[in-house]
């Protein structure tokens, strides 16, 4: 019978450390209850490096998530849904822009906020918008553009 306690007990360990690892990974990714949180919405014309779980920013502070990304089939553009966390008020006429963490970084989503004294609802969404900037289009039109004849 000690060879059947000493699994029983091994299994019961094994199965409490990786509730632990689950529980620590939840609260350093940023996951939590659906509660802490409202929708907002945003279309982008380009939304390359973002997806569902990439980070939504303000003053490079994470206060919330990509949580649905859509391809709008009648605009061609991504409509994007975003959490961000109860206590944050964001102005409503902020900008949502997609950024980028350096030149071999990730991209995120940042919040601009304007000056307005009225804030956005849950499921409002945000009509100013930047999409993302690809690097390599950026390098392609400044060497195509340093061998253009000057006329």
């Amino acid at each position: 019978m000690s060879h059947n306690t000493t699994e029983v007990l091994v299994g019961g360990a094994v199965l409490a450390a990786a509730l632990a690892f689950g529980f620590y990974a939840s609260q350093t990714t940023g996951l939590s209850a659906a509660g802490d949180s409202y929708p907002l919405h945003a279309s982008f014309r380009s939304l390359e490096g973002v997806g569902v779980g990439t980070d939504v920013r303000l003053a490079g502070v994470k206060i919330g998530t990509v949580t649905d990304v859509v391809l709008n089939p009648e605009t061609y553009r991504a409509d994007t849904t975003f959490s961000v966390a109860t206590g944050i008020a964001v102005p409503d006429d902020s900008a949502v822009i997609v950024s980028s963490e350096g030149l071999l970084g990730g991209n995120f989503v940042e919040i601009m906020p304007g000056g307005s004294p009225f804030f956005f609802e849950a499921g409002d969404e945000v009509e100013d918008t930047q999409g993302a900037v690809s690097l390599i289009s950026l390098l392609v039109k400044f060497v195509a553009g340093g061998s253009q004849p000057e006329g």
